[in-house]
């Protein structure tokens, strides 16, 4: 694709991998038949080649709009289209590149203003989360029968491993969403490790992966938090942790990335291409393990939804689906496995229409075979999922785990 941006943008780093990623896409279309929004809505615009389109004539000078601006929201980030592109397009990134400028440019309506400041001044952290969601269940009883149902049940997290009881140890990051919503995730991988003799620590200091600020155009937010997880882990790092473990996809995708979103920064871009580097989503740790000395009792019919932060993000489709049936799982077939459940972080707040036909059409093919159970790999999909399925929707960990003979 040829461009033509301005001399003063290609002097800087985004303006330089914005030029590289445009001029690698040969706008040959395939990534719209794997667009789910594209395939919802059947406009050029609401795909990625049409948005590619917006943001090079942004790029190039074209004002920014509100119009762009909705174009460029619709998009799950959802990286189906990478994993189609024959030229390999980096779109993610031009992705953020581009609404960053245009939010600049556009700004937004007051009320959007303030749902996007919410969200990123309540889910990133876990105690302001909590007292939301337990006012959530408190008021459930009055609530409209929409918003009960995206409630998560409440759960009781359950005692893990010791840390400190084995010679071989890593980090566990504990989310912040997850820690609250879903704690029996992260006890049932300490559980699970400590059976095949590896401890988790799970520093106190550290926090929120980043990605909530990072999908809402605050980039500098993120990488504070980028900062403060770097400086809680890197004593465990010198110490030799093996790795990182993140059982919520969304954050393993972020804190992968870590690298490439700290370059610039003298005083930790060393140290977070490093923390990329020991980055592990859980499936890859159990499949670098031998499973053989541990057994598992199990019958269930398991529908597997691969989130797109694990089969597109990480590259990681299949290896959560091999453990399962490894350990004695039957999973059903799944139609479309590889389109988004529509969750994609804030996605279902701040776009909910679409994202609800995207469930409604997940739910239907997940549930095609009957399964006794629907299993994933991240905290949003997980809630997501459960908001409207008719079977149990668990993270895939908690399966084996409860499985265990």
């Amino acid at each position: 694709m040829q461009t033509s941006l301005p001399a003063s943008l290609l002097q800087t780093r985004a303006g330089q991998e914005a030029e590289r990623i445009l001029r690698s896409c040969v706008h040959c279309g395939f990534c719209t038949a794997t667009c789910p929004t594209y395939q919802l809505l059947g406009d050029e615009l609401d795909g990625p080649r049409g948005r590619i389109y917006l943001i090079k004539q942004v790029l190039e000078g074209t004002p920014a709009t509100g119009l762009t601006q909705q174009h460029l929201d619709r998009c799950l980030s959802c990286r189906s289209c990478e994993t189609t592109c024959p030229s390999g397009v980096h779109y993610s990134r031009l992705l953020e590149i581009g609404r960053e400028v245009v939010e600049e440019q556009a700004g937004r309506p007051p009320l959007q203003d303030l749902q996007r400041r919410l969200l990123r001044a309540v889910l990133p952290y876990p105690r302001r989360f909590g007292a939301m969601l337990h006012l959530g269940h408190w008021l459930a009883p009055i609530l409209p029968d929409r918003l009960r149902r995206k409630l998560p049940p409440r759960r009781q997290e359950t005692a893990g491993a010791v840390a400190d009881r084995h010679g071989r140890h890593m980090l566990l990051l504990e989310g912040c969403v997850q820690s609250v919503a879903t704690p029996g995730t992260n006890a049932a991988a300490r559980r699970l490790l400590d059976r095949l003799g590896i401890g988790l620590t799970s520093p106190q200091d550290q926090g929120c992966c980043g990605a909530v600020s990072q999908h809402l155009s605050a980039p500098e937010e993120a990488r504070g938090f980028v900062r403060r997880n770097i400086d809680a882990w890197w004593p465990h790092i010198e110490q030799g942790a093996e790795a990182i473990v993140v059982s919520a996809s969304g954050c393993g995708v972020q804190i992968k990335d870590y690298g490439y979103l700290m370059q610039d920064d003298p005083g930790y871009a060393e140290k977070a291409a490093r923390v990329a580097e020991l980055a592990r989503d859980l499936c890859e740790v159990l499949a670098g393990e031998d499973l053989s000395a541990l057994s598992f009792d199990t019958a269930q019919r398991v529908a597997f939804h691969s989130p797109c932060t694990l089969q597109h993000g990480q590259q990681l489709n299949g290896v959560v689906e091999g453990i399962l049936r490894d350990a004695g799982f039957t999973l059903t077939a799944v139609q479309d496995a590889h389109l988004c459940c529509g969750s994609a972080g804030t996605y279902s707040i701040l776009q909910p229409d679409l994202s609800q036909r995207l469930l409604r059409d997940k739910l239907g093919q997940l549930q095609a075979e009957r399964p006794d159970v629907i299993a994933t790999a991240n905290v949003g999909c997980q809630l997501h999922l459960q908001s409207g399925a008719e079977v149990p929707v668990r993270h895939w960990v908690e399966l084996l785990d409860e499985c265990l003979s």
